[in-house]
Protein backbone atom coordinates (compact mmCIF):
# COMPACT_ATOMS: atom_id res chain seq x y z
CA UNK A 1 0.00 0.00 0.00
CA UNK A 2 1.20 3.47 -0.86
CA UNK A 3 0.50 5.73 2.15
CA UNK A 4 0.75 9.51 1.85
CA UNK A 5 0.63 10.69 5.50
CA UNK A 6 0.58 14.26 6.70
CA UNK A 7 2.31 14.53 10.05
CA UNK A 8 3.19 12.88 13.35
CA UNK A 9 0.54 12.43 16.10
CA UNK A 10 1.88 15.51 17.95
CA UNK A 11 1.72 17.58 14.79
CA UNK A 12 -1.81 16.28 14.17
CA UNK A 13 -2.94 17.67 17.54
CA UNK A 14 -1.39 21.03 16.70
CA UNK A 15 -3.11 20.99 13.33
CA UNK A 16 -6.42 20.26 15.06
CA UNK A 17 -5.97 23.31 17.30
CA UNK A 18 -5.08 25.42 14.27
CA UNK A 19 -8.17 24.15 12.46
CA UNK A 20 -10.46 25.17 15.31
CA UNK A 21 -8.79 28.59 15.36
CA UNK A 22 -9.24 28.94 11.60
CA UNK A 23 -12.98 28.24 11.86
CA UNK A 24 -13.51 30.49 14.89
CA UNK A 25 -13.72 33.72 12.87
CA UNK A 26 -11.48 36.35 11.25
CA UNK A 27 -7.77 36.05 12.00
CA UNK A 28 -4.83 38.39 11.25
CA UNK A 29 -4.53 38.78 7.50
CA UNK A 30 -1.05 37.26 7.27
CA UNK A 31 -2.30 34.16 9.07
CA UNK A 32 -5.28 33.95 6.72
CA UNK A 33 -2.94 34.20 3.73
CA UNK A 34 -0.73 31.42 5.10
CA UNK A 35 -3.80 29.25 5.65
CA UNK A 36 -4.90 29.86 2.05
CA UNK A 37 -1.46 28.78 0.82
CA UNK A 38 -1.64 25.58 2.89
CA UNK A 39 -5.11 24.79 1.53
CA UNK A 40 -3.84 25.32 -2.01
CA UNK A 41 -0.93 22.96 -1.32
CA UNK A 42 -3.32 20.37 0.06
CA UNK A 43 -5.34 20.60 -3.15
CA UNK A 44 -2.20 20.04 -5.21
CA UNK A 45 -1.28 17.00 -3.10
CA UNK A 46 -4.69 15.53 -3.78
CA UNK A 47 -4.58 16.21 -7.50
CA UNK A 48 -1.11 14.65 -7.83
CA UNK A 49 -2.01 11.57 -5.83
CA UNK A 50 -5.35 10.82 -7.46
CA UNK A 51 -4.89 11.91 -11.06
CA UNK A 52 -4.07 8.44 -12.40
CA UNK A 53 -6.25 6.19 -10.23
CA UNK A 54 -8.79 5.68 -13.02
CA UNK A 55 -12.57 6.22 -13.07
CA UNK A 56 -13.85 5.77 -9.54
CA UNK A 57 -17.04 5.19 -7.65
CA UNK A 58 -17.16 6.66 -4.16
CA UNK A 59 -18.73 4.56 -1.41
CA UNK A 60 -19.76 6.34 1.80
CA UNK A 61 -20.66 4.50 4.98
CA UNK A 62 -20.32 4.22 8.73
CA UNK A 63 -17.07 3.24 10.44
CA UNK A 64 -19.13 1.58 13.20
CA UNK A 65 -20.47 -1.49 11.37
CA UNK A 66 -17.79 -4.18 11.44
CA UNK A 67 -17.25 -7.64 10.00
CA UNK A 68 -20.13 -9.95 10.81
CA UNK A 69 -22.78 -7.25 10.44
CA UNK A 70 -25.20 -7.59 7.49
CA UNK A 71 -24.32 -4.09 6.28
CA UNK A 72 -20.64 -5.04 6.19
CA UNK A 73 -21.43 -8.03 4.01
CA UNK A 74 -23.64 -5.94 1.72
CA UNK A 75 -20.94 -3.28 1.35
CA UNK A 76 -18.31 -5.91 0.56
CA UNK A 77 -20.58 -7.17 -2.23
CA UNK A 78 -20.91 -3.60 -3.51
CA UNK A 79 -17.12 -3.20 -3.65
CA UNK A 80 -16.74 -6.48 -5.51
CA UNK A 81 -19.48 -5.62 -8.03
CA UNK A 82 -17.94 -2.21 -8.74
CA UNK A 83 -14.50 -3.74 -9.21
CA UNK A 84 -15.90 -6.38 -11.54
CA UNK A 85 -17.49 -3.56 -13.57
CA UNK A 86 -14.04 -1.97 -13.96
CA UNK A 87 -14.13 0.87 -11.42
CA UNK A 88 -11.68 1.91 -8.73
CA UNK A 89 -13.43 1.88 -5.35
CA UNK A 90 -12.88 5.13 -3.45
CA UNK A 91 -13.72 5.45 0.26
CA UNK A 92 -12.63 7.31 3.36
CA UNK A 93 -10.07 4.57 3.87
CA UNK A 94 -11.01 3.79 7.46
CA UNK A 95 -12.68 0.83 9.21
CA UNK A 96 -16.27 -0.40 9.11
CA UNK A 97 -18.15 -0.08 5.85
CA UNK A 98 -15.27 1.78 4.25
CA UNK A 99 -13.10 -1.25 4.88
CA UNK A 100 -15.83 -3.54 3.55
CA UNK A 101 -16.03 -1.70 0.23
CA UNK A 102 -12.24 -1.70 -0.18
CA UNK A 103 -12.08 -5.34 0.83
CA UNK A 104 -14.66 -6.36 -1.75
CA UNK A 105 -12.71 -4.54 -4.44
CA UNK A 106 -9.38 -6.10 -3.49
CA UNK A 107 -10.82 -9.59 -3.24
CA UNK A 108 -12.15 -9.15 -6.76
CA UNK A 109 -8.69 -8.10 -7.96
CA UNK A 110 -9.60 -4.43 -8.43
CA UNK A 111 -8.14 -1.12 -7.33
CA UNK A 112 -8.93 0.37 -3.94
CA UNK A 113 -8.20 3.92 -2.68
CA UNK A 114 -8.80 5.69 0.63
CA UNK A 115 -9.07 9.45 1.25
CA UNK A 116 -8.89 10.02 4.99
CA UNK A 117 -9.50 13.10 7.12
CA UNK A 118 -7.01 13.87 9.90
CA UNK A 119 -8.78 13.81 13.28
CA UNK A 120 -7.52 14.05 16.90
CA UNK A 121 -8.19 10.32 17.31
CA UNK A 122 -6.00 8.95 14.53
CA UNK A 123 -7.82 6.70 12.07
CA UNK A 124 -5.48 4.15 10.56
CA UNK A 125 -5.96 2.92 7.01
CA UNK A 126 -7.71 -0.39 6.50
CA UNK A 127 -5.55 -3.18 5.04
CA UNK A 128 -7.31 -3.36 1.66
CA UNK A 129 -5.95 -0.20 0.03
CA UNK A 130 -3.59 0.40 -2.87
CA UNK A 131 -3.35 4.10 -2.00
CA UNK A 132 -4.12 6.01 1.19
CA UNK A 133 -3.95 9.80 1.30
CA UNK A 134 -4.75 12.08 4.23
CA UNK A 135 -6.31 15.55 4.21
CA UNK A 136 -6.60 18.23 6.88
CA UNK A 137 -9.84 19.79 5.70
CA UNK A 138 -13.20 18.11 5.17
CA UNK A 139 -14.03 20.33 2.21
CA UNK A 140 -10.80 19.39 0.42
CA UNK A 141 -11.44 15.69 0.94
CA UNK A 142 -15.03 15.99 -0.28
CA UNK A 143 -13.81 17.81 -3.35
CA UNK A 144 -11.45 14.94 -4.16
CA UNK A 145 -14.18 12.34 -3.67
CA UNK A 146 -16.49 14.25 -6.01
CA UNK A 147 -13.90 15.19 -8.62
CA UNK A 148 -12.68 11.67 -9.35
CA UNK A 149 -15.97 9.78 -9.11
CA UNK A 150 -18.54 8.80 -11.71
CA UNK A 151 -21.18 7.76 -9.19
CA UNK A 152 -21.86 7.85 -5.45
CA UNK A 153 -23.15 5.11 -3.18
CA UNK A 154 -24.25 5.81 0.39
CA UNK A 155 -24.30 2.78 2.64
CA UNK A 156 -25.89 3.07 6.10
CA UNK A 157 -24.06 5.73 8.07
CA UNK A 158 -24.20 8.71 10.38
CA UNK A 159 -23.64 12.46 10.17
CA UNK A 160 -20.57 12.15 7.95
CA UNK A 161 -22.39 9.94 5.45
CA UNK A 162 -25.39 12.28 5.38
CA UNK A 163 -23.11 15.28 4.94
CA UNK A 164 -21.39 13.71 1.94
CA UNK A 165 -24.67 12.41 0.49
CA UNK A 166 -26.47 15.75 0.56
CA UNK A 167 -23.47 17.69 -0.69
CA UNK A 168 -23.39 15.42 -3.74
CA UNK A 169 -27.17 15.68 -4.15
CA UNK A 170 -26.88 19.48 -4.03
CA UNK A 171 -24.14 19.49 -6.68
CA UNK A 172 -26.35 17.39 -8.95
CA UNK A 173 -29.46 19.47 -8.24
CA UNK A 174 -27.70 22.77 -9.03
CA UNK A 175 -25.97 21.44 -12.13
CA UNK A 176 -22.44 21.83 -10.73
CA UNK A 177 -21.81 18.23 -11.78
CA UNK A 178 -23.43 16.13 -14.45
CA UNK A 179 -26.30 13.94 -13.35
CA UNK A 180 -24.14 11.46 -11.51
CA UNK A 181 -25.97 8.35 -10.32
CA UNK A 182 -26.61 8.59 -6.57
CA UNK A 183 -27.58 5.40 -4.74
CA UNK A 184 -28.69 4.51 -1.24
CA UNK A 185 -27.92 0.89 -0.37
CA UNK A 186 -29.88 -0.69 2.45
CA UNK A 187 -33.58 -0.07 1.86
CA UNK A 188 -34.69 -0.69 5.44
CA UNK A 189 -32.12 1.75 6.86
CA UNK A 190 -32.88 4.57 4.42
CA UNK A 191 -36.66 4.16 4.24
CA UNK A 192 -37.47 6.88 6.86
CA UNK A 193 -35.19 9.37 5.08
CA UNK A 194 -36.71 8.63 1.68
CA UNK A 195 -40.19 9.01 3.16
CA UNK A 196 -39.22 12.42 4.56
CA UNK A 197 -37.76 13.52 1.23
CA UNK A 198 -40.82 12.47 -0.78
CA UNK A 199 -43.64 13.08 1.68
CA UNK A 200 -42.36 16.28 3.27
CA UNK A 201 -39.74 18.01 1.11
CA UNK A 202 -41.40 17.32 -2.25
CA UNK A 203 -44.93 17.87 -0.96
CA UNK A 204 -44.02 21.23 0.58
CA UNK A 205 -42.06 22.34 -2.43
CA UNK A 206 -38.59 22.67 -0.94
CA UNK A 207 -37.29 20.31 -3.64
CA UNK A 208 -38.82 19.07 -6.87
CA UNK A 209 -40.03 15.54 -7.56
CA UNK A 210 -37.20 15.26 -10.07
CA UNK A 211 -34.66 15.97 -7.31
CA UNK A 212 -36.07 13.12 -5.24
CA UNK A 213 -36.13 10.72 -8.18
CA UNK A 214 -32.40 11.20 -8.77
CA UNK A 215 -31.69 9.24 -5.58
CA UNK A 216 -32.09 5.52 -6.27
CA UNK A 217 -32.62 3.06 -3.40
CA UNK A 218 -31.59 -0.57 -3.82
CA UNK A 219 -30.42 -3.71 -2.06
CA UNK A 220 -28.82 -5.22 -5.17
CA UNK A 221 -25.08 -4.61 -5.73
CA UNK A 222 -25.32 -6.12 -9.23
CA UNK A 223 -28.14 -3.75 -10.20
CA UNK A 224 -26.27 -0.71 -8.90
CA UNK A 225 -23.01 -1.68 -10.62
CA UNK A 226 -24.80 -2.16 -13.94
CA UNK A 227 -26.61 1.18 -13.66
CA UNK A 228 -23.29 2.91 -12.98
CA UNK A 229 -21.58 1.10 -15.86
CA UNK A 230 -24.37 2.15 -18.23
CA UNK A 231 -24.20 5.76 -17.04
CA UNK A 232 -20.43 5.79 -17.48
CA UNK A 233 -20.86 4.84 -21.13
CA UNK A 234 -23.93 6.96 -21.91
CA UNK A 235 -23.18 10.14 -19.96
CA UNK A 236 -19.41 10.37 -19.70
CA UNK A 237 -18.12 8.83 -22.90
CA UNK A 238 -16.21 6.00 -21.24
CA UNK A 239 -15.49 2.78 -23.06
CA UNK A 240 -14.66 -0.51 -21.40
CA UNK A 241 -12.08 -3.08 -22.49
CA UNK A 242 -13.32 -6.47 -21.20
CA UNK A 243 -12.85 -8.86 -19.67
CA UNK A 244 -9.39 -9.28 -18.14
CA UNK A 245 -7.85 -5.81 -17.99
CA UNK A 246 -10.91 -4.07 -16.60
CA UNK A 247 -9.62 -0.78 -17.93
CA UNK A 248 -11.81 2.17 -18.71
CA UNK A 249 -10.84 4.71 -21.33
CA UNK A 250 -12.06 8.28 -21.16
CA UNK A 251 -12.60 10.02 -24.49
CA UNK A 252 -14.57 13.00 -23.29
CA UNK A 253 -15.92 14.29 -20.03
Amino acid sequence: MRWIPLKSPLQRKQDDRNERLFLSGPQPRRRELWRAVRIFWELLRGFRALHFIGPCVTVFGSARFHEGHPYYALTEEVGAALSKAGFTVLTGGGPGLMEAANRGAKNQGGHSVGCNIVLPAEQKPNPYLDLFIEFRHFFVRKLMLAKYSYAFIAMPGGFGTLDELFEVATLVQTGKVKSFPVFLMGTEYWEPLIHFIRATMVERGTISAEDAERIIVSDSPAFVAEKIRSAAVAQFGLTHEPPVSRKWFLFER
